[in-house]
């Protein structure tokens, strides 16, 4: 049992916040309200027991790794995006490694059809949970019909004692274009600022982490829309480099739609107060495929239907928090 030495980093300040999109982390179990039929053991993937526990082992390891470089204790919060329900993330704190880590988490069913949603996993020593809700959009498709989309995830809770406000997102999908879905992520945006304006009338200095997979990359018009005339700063927007470095990749391309951004408040030093001190992707080797025309991209779980036993197909994404005692 390791826990103590994850006490003992406590002393030195630093504190990992990480988001991770968890590449379809469904149990093999049919849902019979949800079109998660493909990741059953008879469907198209052939999603076995075997398999969803080989998932969760890699994910565990991942998460206990995170941030690593800079800060050698897991986080102590991670937002993640794609999973199905309760239960897989009820499995996921209790896997080894991570499940030494005294972590809990926040869920609710969102009316994605797919049947996956955001969550938060938390380390109860450090962070108390406040209060918690799922922020409906409401959106609709061009021909008029309801896009069933994830919710947003709103989290309120203190961390180290600082009361912090938290948005974990999953932005409507860019499947059928990126410009003729561009105002689903734009709304998203409204929504959340929306929800500041309400926060801010009775906390105007509130503290601000907005976090996810946004679809969109940090000088997409939504991510600017999220973060014009706010109290919002993206230190991502300075590792996205498309030709070189990401989040996940398509056709040899690097976007970096996964974010984890910060109100100014983060960036000013006051005792008893956290400060930014770190903002990098998780993009370890153990996380990239090694070989073939897809060497250094992640190492997903599935290319379409063939089964390729890996992580996930995004890197996560972290910030190191320095506490100002």
């Amino acid at each position: 049992m390791r826990f103590p030495l994850f006490r003992k980093k406590y002393k030195k300040h630093l504190f990992t916040i990480a988001f991770y999109n968890l590449e379809n982390l469904f149990d093999p179990e049919n849902n019979e309200f949800t079109l998660d039929q493909d990741f059953t053991p008879k469907g198209f993937k052939k999603w076995t027991p075997k398999k969803y526990r080989r998932k969760l082992a890699k994910l565990s390891r991942t998460i206990s790794k995170i941030g690593s470089s800079a800060n050698k204790y897991p986080p102590v919060l991670i937002g993640v995006a794609e999973v199905e329900n309760r239960s897989v993330m009820q499995d996921l704190v209790k896997t080894k490694p991570i499940d030494q880590y005294n972590y809990s988490f926040i869920h609710y069913e969102s009316p994605d059809e797919r049947g996956i949603d955001t969550g938060l996993i938390y380390n109860e020593k450090y962070f108390e949970v406040i209060t918690s809700k799922p922020i409906p959009l409401i959106v609709d498709n061009l021909n008029g019909e309801r896009d069933t989309t994830r919710d947003i995830l709103y989290v309120c809770g203190k961390l180290n004692g600082e009361k912090i406000h938290l948005f974990v997102n999953h932005w409507p999908s860019r499947r059928d274009g990126s410009d003729s879905t561009e105002y689903k992520r734009i709304k998203a945006a409204q929504v959340i600022k929306d929800e500041m304006n309400v926060i801010e009338k009775e906390d105007p200095s509130a503290n601000y982490i907005v976090m996810g997979d946004f679809n969109d990359d940090p000088r997409s018009k939504s991510i600017q829309t999220l973060l014009e005339n706010s109290s919002l700063h993206n230190p991502m927007e300075k590792l996205h480099a498309p030709e070189l470095r990401g989040s996940a990749s398509y056709k040899r391309k690097w976007s970096l739609f996964d974010q984890i951004i910060l109100s100014h408040n983060f960036y000013n030093y006051e005792k008893k107060s956290h400060s930014f001190h770190t903002a990098n992707i998780f993009d370890d080797e153990f996380l990239k495929e090694l070989k073939g025309k897809y060497k250094g991209s992640p190492y997903r779980t599935y290319a379409g239907r063939k089964y390729l036993g890996g992580y996930s197909d995004h890197f996560p994404v972290y910030i190191i928090l320095k506490y100002n005692s």
